[in-house]
């Protein structure tokens, strides 16, 4: 194993280019290279074992135990038919997945466009957002409000709705025209001690957005149930149908950015269900398939089909793979070991476990904040609970990449640790994991972290204030 593992790393170090990576990291040491795959596990190639408590990257919904199954449906569609598109025609397997999934979602979204992954699924909502209210003589209406520190996809339709700077800053000006209001942190919000009072404060500034760029030229509001950039969002009560009141009385449409948070991931089929709200669109992907092949779509109500089906306008958009056979085959064999199996009921049994179990961590000097629903969470680090004061620069590059890496990683977890906004560890295990994996995730992160704040002395100090 260890010649084959040389060998790889050789290749991936002339030949790999990682996704948000440093490359020079790679080549010059080298990187885990993950060879197989157990339930809520993964095993690189010397056989060492991780939890996987990212799932994979908010995908692997169901875990790595059933690619055999999976597989076998993959298989019999292969050797049934391996190609069609859905230009002009059909085929049964993507006509069956957008029936179960028209059954599956909130209310009245009843239509189902495929696409390859969540940032073409993305796209897809503005291109029908704009030729919707093209098609109801409102071709000015082209602009989209989207939320601080989102994260929508890195294509260049999508990073225009992205809110993270540091994504967009190499790549503007966008030819998607977006304006971003404040994210749903209560940690950051000057009202965040007040659920009431600050939900009213975030709605007023979409509205007040709304009139400042003139009702008129908007198309469309994106934003997910939880957001994921920054560290798992979860909305004030209320929240969503007060965005639902704001875009019917503005004639916008409302987008469910729900790539990470459908199919599971909040223990409902979508985020929407969870919150209790109906959006025109719904854009998903990942746990779709499980992970099992790369597939999204967009979720559309029949009011916003409507221009389409009726002749009005057609959809002028169109992808190779979207709706794929093999895809759709593998969906709904994913949907049918969500349903037998009742994973919805597991991540629902599990939620109070880990809210438990993780705000058990606030004894720990540098954990700030912990928030999340399902299994999805995050903990929020900072240099001084009572303060709130957080890492910025060099000092939140040393805790997560010099510290927290390597105490995490080197006790076998596999989770983000971000600092695009405010540093945080974020954690969404498989939805099948059960309560002996979540105590052992919590349990090392609490080694971890605790190591971290022993190590606090050596960590760079902030720069003085110019």
């Amino acid at each position: 194993m260890r010649g084959m593992d040389d060998r790889l790393q050789s290749l991936a170090k002339q030949h790999l280019m990682l996704h948000f990576t440093d490359m020079a990291t790679l080549v010059g040491e080298g990187t885990t290279i993950i060879d197989r795959g157990e339930g809520s596990y993964v095993f690189d190639t010397d056989g060492r074992r991780y939890i996987d408590g990212l799932s994979g990257l908010y995908c692997v919904n169901l875990g790595h135990s059933h690619g055999e199954e999976i597989a076998g449906a993959a298989s019999e569609q292969m050797a049934r038919l391996s190609f069609s598109s859905n230009w002009t025609v059909a085929h049964p397997p993507a006509i069956e997945l957008a029936s179960k999934l028209a059954d599956l979602a909130p209310g009245s979204l009843e239509r189902v466009f495929f696409t390859s992954g969540g940032a073409e699924s993305v796209e897809s909502a503005w291109k029908m957002a704009v030729q919707y209210h093209r098609a109801n003589g409102e071709p000015e209406r082209r602009t989209v409000i989207a939320r601080q520190d989102a994260y929508h996809g890195v294509t260049m339709g999508a990073l225009a709705m992205t809110g993270l700077e540091e994504c967009r800053a190499p790549f503007e000006p966008f030819g998607v025209p977006a304006v971003h209001v404040a994210n749903t942190n209560p940690y950051r919000h000057p009202e965040g001690a007040d659920e009431a009072r600050m939900r009213d404060a975030l709605l007023a500034e979409v509205e007040a957005t709304i009139e400042h760029e003139g009702p008129g030229t908007i198309a469309m509001m994106i934003a997910e149930p939880v957001q994921n950039a920054g560290g798992c969002l979860v909305p004030p009560a209320g929240y969503w149908q007060g965005l639902r009141e704001l875009c019917d009385r503005h004639g916008i449409l409302l987008v469910s950015d729900e790539v990470i948070c459908a199919f599971g991931r909040l223990g409902t089929w979508f985020g929407a269900q969870r919150l209790g709200y109906e959006p025109d669109m719904i854009t998903f992907a990942k746990g779709l398939t499980g992970a099992h092949f790369p597939m999204g779509g967009l979720l559309i109500s029949e009011r916003v089909a409507a221009p389409f089906i009726e002749g009005r306008e057609i959809y002028l958009h169109g992808i190779t793979f979207g709706g794929h056979p093999v895809g759709s085959a593998v969906a709904l064999a994913s949907i049918e070991i969500f349903e037998r199996e009742n994973v919805l009921d597991n991540v629902m049994a599990n939620e109070p476990l880990l809210d438990d179990l993780l705000n058990g961590l606030r004894d720990i000097p540098i954990v700030g904040d912990v928030r999340g629903t399902g299994h999805f969470w995050a903990i929020e680090l900072v240099r001084d609970q009572e303060t709130r004061e957080t890492f910025e620069g060099p000092a939140a590059e040393w805790l997560l990449k010099d510290v927290l890496s390597a105490e995490l990683w080197g006790r076998g977890l596999v989770c983000r640790l971000d600092d695009r906004t405010e540093p945080i560890v974020q954690i969404a295990p498989p939805l099948v994991a059960d309560r002996g994996t979540i105590e052992e995730i919590v349990q090392i992160l609490r080694e971890g972290l605790t190591v971290a704040a022993e190590r606090m002395s050596e960590r760079p100090e902030p720069a003085p204030a110019s």
